[in-house]
């Protein structure tokens, strides 16, 4: 018959090509571009690392519609890289850079939908026609740092599978329910998945943003993002329509959480822009250096240079124990990433100090002092924190330092830090707010009596709280704090300031300070939180299990972790390690909102379902519904707040 010449040839042709002779199977990597400068660095740097033969894999790449460097970066990289890969395909666009009529880089049209789904589907074919076995696809914003993702796939012998990716949010790449007419579905399957609770693959009616195809699988052939099935109705959207073929054709649908395969941003709303999605995605790097492992940037790709500031303060202080370098070096990683210049101070270490030694410098016991849960007295740790606090707000005095940021080692930043604290600071100037601290990360005892303060949304009058990992001082504020000579009655650093703004509730301790009249608020929702809790396996403390301040003998406390650093079952709102992803409104339309004055903003406004619009919710008094049907213009992209 005439196929048998024409499978003679194709065999012939994948037998030079070495596809026939390897026992590996032979891999797509399909990347599809648009507007991801911001992380197309990390992205292809996972790839790079994939352990997996690059003679094995062949690169099928397209890009289009960018306003941004992503063009210049791939052809960078396929110029660096693409000679070691088996095969490439370089299919750019560089006209036109909008779609006719979208609003916004980041909206979702029925053309860039059918656009999508045209280049998806050339992928597909592409990677049949060139015998491969599988097919990955893998959105550009989707950070694999598991280098065995490729292996781990393969070997689960599944047609249609997902690497379940972690984000900042409740957001992952997998739905666990759909309604017939192909909408989300909530389900009880889906937070005990998303947060590993139940472990190994199951199957689900729909995976998306990175996923592995086996064109090998009985009814493969029949896979297809377009055209749509013939009896398709569903919501024209590329990942739905993929959805419904492989139920059309039988297929299996899985999604694997035994490991922790990588990262993917939460997308944003189609009113946002790409300044947006970049914020965003600095702050999934920062969750991945905290969390690990932490994300690599390519060595073949020119990356945005980054111009670091004190965001107006005269010096960012780090304090850091020169003995935990991986805190030091994740801390000062994390600054960089958001631009911010810091200066790294050595605490003063605990384990290096005696009896002798402290008395020498000073130091005595606040008369009566104990924990306030376990009872015990002070540590070694905690004399030398309070003597590395005590040692910046000296520098501060000495220099006539008119306002500082101080933060410690062990910070877990919010979403948009930087630009959440520049507003901040911003309305303060406005207001004229005298302020001698303000934190910015603490863990508090009674939020509901903390009063707001007029004219500024994101502040409160400070009351009892724990922590010092991250705070705004200002020089009348460090004066205040050294007129009060604490070194000669010490008490936890974290217990010394409520004393010092009259919010400590014991009254004895409080006797022993005059005056008390720091002017201390908070940020709220808080911009920052410790990196872990009491309980959690990474765990560590210097202060809490260190030995007695007065005990030589090298005794630790045996002490599994104080109250104060337990995981706290109040959410400071949204933030306070909720990693939230809050919208920075103007500070105008901010007070229009707490005034209850602004135009309200409905679900029908394009702002998804995510713990963005579940904040303008709360505020406008709306509840989301069970079912979520996606509003004209608003996709499952769009989808980062899933309930359960």
């Amino acid at each position: 018959s005439r196929g048998i010449p024409l499978l003679l040839l194709l065999g012939l042709w994948l037998e030079a090509a070495g596809v026939a002779e390897s026992p590996l199977p032979a891999v797509v990597l399909a990347i599809l571009a648009r507007n991801a400068e911001h992380s197309l660095p990390h992205y292809l740097g996972a790839l790079e690392r994939l352990d997996y033969p690059r003679a094995r894999m062949a690169l099928w790449c397209a890009t289009d519609h960018n306003v941004d460097n992503t063009t210049e970066m791939l052809q960078e990289w396929l110029a660096a890289v693409g000679d070691d890969y088996a095969a490439v395909v370089w299919r750019p666009e560089g006209e036109p850079r909008f779609y006719p009529d979208e609003e916004s880089p980041k909206h979702w049209t029925k053309e860039r939908h059918q656009f999508l789904m045209e280049l998806k589907q050339e992928a597909l074919t592409f990677a049949r026609d060139w015998g491969a076995h599988y097919i990955l696809f893998a959105d550009t914003d989707n950070i694999l740092t598991n280098n065995q993702t490729l292996r781990l796939l393969m070997g689960q012998g599944l047609p249609v599978v997902a690497p379940m990716l972690d984000s900042q949010t409740y957001y992952s790449n997998f739905w666990c329910g759909i309604t017939p007419q192909g909408y989300y579905r909530r389900t009880a399957e889906y937070f005990p998945t998303k947060n590993r609770q139940r472990r190994g693959c199951f199957r689900v009616p729909m995976v998306h943003s990175t996923f592995l195809v086996s064109l090998r699988a009985e009814g493969a052939d029949q896979l297809a993002f377009y055209p749509p099935h013939p009896n398709y109705t569903w919501p024209f959207d590329d990942i739905i329509v993929f959805a419904y073929a492989c139920q059309a054709a039988g297929i299996s649908v899985h999604v694997c959480n035994e490991h922790r395969y990588g990262y993917l941003n939460v997308p944003v709303k189609s009113h946002q822009g790409l300044e947006d999605e970049r914020v965003n995605f600095i702050h999934l790097i920062l969750e991945a250096l905290v969390d690990g492992p932490p994300m690599q940037a390519s060595a073949h790709v020119t990356r945005p240079s980054k111009r670091a500031s004190k965001l107006g303060f005269d010096e960012v202080f780090v304090i850091s124990l020169a003995r935990r370098p991986d805190r030091r070096e994740r801390m000062l990683a994390s600054l960089w990433e958001m631009e911010i210049s810091g200066r790294v101070v050595d605490a003063v270490d605990g384990r290096m100090l005696n009896s002798s030694a402290i008395r020498s410098l000073g130091v005595d016991l606040l008369p009566g002092y104990q924990d306030p849960y376990s009872g015990r007295t002070l540590t070694k740790g905690e004399v030398g924190c309070f003597l590395s606090h005590y040692s910046i707000w000296e520098e501060v005095v000495a220099r006539g330092l008119s306002q500082v940021l101080v933060f410690e080692d062990d910070v877990r930043f919010e979403s948009n830090f930087r630009g959440r604290l520049e507003r901040l600071m911003e309305d303060v100037e406005a207001e004229k707010l005298p302020w001698d601290l303000i934190y910015l990360g603490r863990k508090q005892v009674n939020p509901e009596k903390e009063a707001a303060v007029e004219g500024l949304p994101g502040l409160v009058v400070a009351g009892y709280s724990y922590w010092t990992l991250a705070y705004a001082l200002s020089l009348a504020g460090a004066r205040k704090l050294l007129a009060s000579q604490p070194l000669r009655r010490m008490l936890p650093v974290d217990e010394f300031l409520p004393i010092m703004f009259d919010q400590h509730p014991n009254e004895q301790y409080k006797a022993h300070f005059w005056p008390r009249d720091l002017v201390a608020f908070s940020a709220r929702p808080l911009l920052a939180a410790p990196t872990h809790y009491a309980g959690d396996a990474e765990w560590l403390s210097d202060t809490e299990t260190s030995s007695p301040w007065d005990d030589d003998s090298g005794r630790l406390i045996s002490w599994s972790g104080s109250q104060k650093t337990l995981r706290s079952p109040r959410l400071d709102m949204a933030g306070s390690s909720g990693h939230s992803l809050q919208p920075l409104l103007p500070r105008e339309q901010r007070r229009r909102l707490l005034a209850g004055t602004a135009d309200p903003i409905r679900p029908g406004h394009h702002l998804g379902h995510g713990p963005s619009a579940l904040w303008t919710c709360l505020l406008s008094g709306e509840t989301t519904q069970r079912w979520i049907p996606f509003p004209n213009g608003l996709t499952a992209k769009e989808q980062d707040f899933q309930n359960p």
